[in-house]
């Protein structure tokens, strides 16, 4: 371990909501080594726009890390030329060109078909009725898997992410994982025949067309799954819901003032759905005093870094007329979310917008008390809402 400062936390508290422990880390410990996670947290901004960059040192490559094990090597866990090549052979499948193209006008379609249904209804859960339905349906035509159902797709997400973040070592969830991982392979099986007689812009065909081997493909097309799905799932339920709390400032976007885009932006930096990422130490190092040895874990802690109170003001707050530049809710380094255009095209430009258009008076159900729980990925577990039928 780290010659870091030793942080106790309570295992289930820091679930239901660590930001009150990492405040208190970014206070007096900064850099320190939490037990109970077996890694060296980096809990300040500067330190982790810093330092995630200096990939000789705090390496993606884990051969023994979770992702790795039960997903396969994907460019993720790669650095240098390595993660380059995969990143150069998947940009045609989420460029922003693509993006605007190709895609966009299928997502508004597939949101507006959701929409259709739960319109009349009058009431639902804004998580399962309709944030997993519009994450799911764009998922499925960029990695290409138009096979797999839109519930499938939530569920071998939510089984990968849980499968990664168990820290723990619970076999239950390891042996779910994996069967989620066979379920996504049973279904590129099932699609490369008709992309390689027909080849088009989505992921696993780019893959195919440059000539990535099939394990790197397919360990690509399960990352996309892991972080596509429940990831702007729960951005854009939590968006809402934090609209829905502040009505002032969802008047400010209703009428004009604000974009749709910076509710999503402070939302992600206020409630980061991906609260951060893990880092193998590849050379014994010394920072700020601390010394790092070889092979040892280190997490570098978004979610801390977006509320880090040296950077942000009142950052506990949600406050749409905040700069939103500083948040690194999207990563800092070389491995930048390679979705970012997708997610914030999805999310802003079709989903936020057509579900206060559509959902007339749309409102939080009285008594219900939505919170988000997570830490390494945070999202609301449901959002029960009303609007006039």
């Amino acid at each position: 371990m780290s010659t870091a400062p030793v942080f106790h936390i309570d295992s289930a508290a820091f679930n239901a909501d660590p930001y009150p422990a990492l405040k208190s880390m970014r206070a007096k410990t900064p850099v320190a080594f939490v037990p109970e996670l077996g890694a060296t947290l980096f809990t300040k901004r500067q330190d982790i726009f810093t330092q995630e960059k200096m990939v000789d040192v705090f390496s993606s490559d884990q051969p023994g890390g979770l992702m790795t094990v039960l997903m396969g090597e994907n460019l993720m866990r790669k650095d240098g030329d390595k993660h380059q090549a995969e990143r150069k052979a998947i940009f045609p499948a989420v460029s922003p060109r693509t993006v605007r193209d190709v895609w966009l006008e299928q997502f508004a379609a597939a949101a507006e078909r959701v929409l259709d249904d739960l319109a009349p209804k009058g009431q639902g859960d804004l998580v399962t009725d309709y944030a997993l339905p519009v994450s799911a349906e764009a998922l499925r035509v960029i990695t290409g898997l138009t096979n797999m159902s839109n519930s499938e797709i939530d569920r071998t997400s939510q089984g990968m992410i849980d499968g990664i973040s168990n820290y723990l070592g619970d076999p239950k969830v390891e042996a779910n994982c994996r069967d989620c991982t066979a379920s996504i392979d049973r279904h590129i099986d099932e699609m490369i025949p008709g992309l390689q007689e027909t080849p088009d812009t989505s992921l696993l065909s780019v893959q195919m067309q440059a000539g990535l081997s099939d394990t790197q493909t397919r360990a690509n097309v399960k990352l996309a799954i892991s972080g596509g799905q429940n990831e702007p799932r729960d951005a854009i339920a939590g968006t809402i819901w934090a609209l829905l709390a502040h009505p002032d400032q969802l008047q400010l976007v209703l009428d004009g003032q604000i974009e749709w885009l910076q509710a999503f932006e402070e939302y992600a930096r206020w409630t980061s759905p991906i609260g951060m990422s893990p880092r193998r130490v590849a050379q014994d190092y010394t920072y700020n005093g601390i010394n790092f040895a070889t092979d040892e874990r280190v997490f570098f802690m978004y979610g801390s870094a977006n509320r880090d109170e040296d950077v942000f003001d009142n950052p506990d707050e949600f406050d749409l007329s905040r700069d939103v530049g500083p948040s690194i809710a999207f990563g800092a380094g070389p491995h930048f979310c390679a979705g970012a255009w997708a997610s914030r095209a999805l999310i802003s430009q079709v989903a936020l917008p057509r579900a206060f258009a559509r959902l007339k008076n749309l409102r939080l159900s009285q008594g219900a008390e939505p919170k988000p729980v997570g830490w390494a990925f945070r999202g609301l577990t449901g959002l029960a809402c009303e609007w006039d039928a």
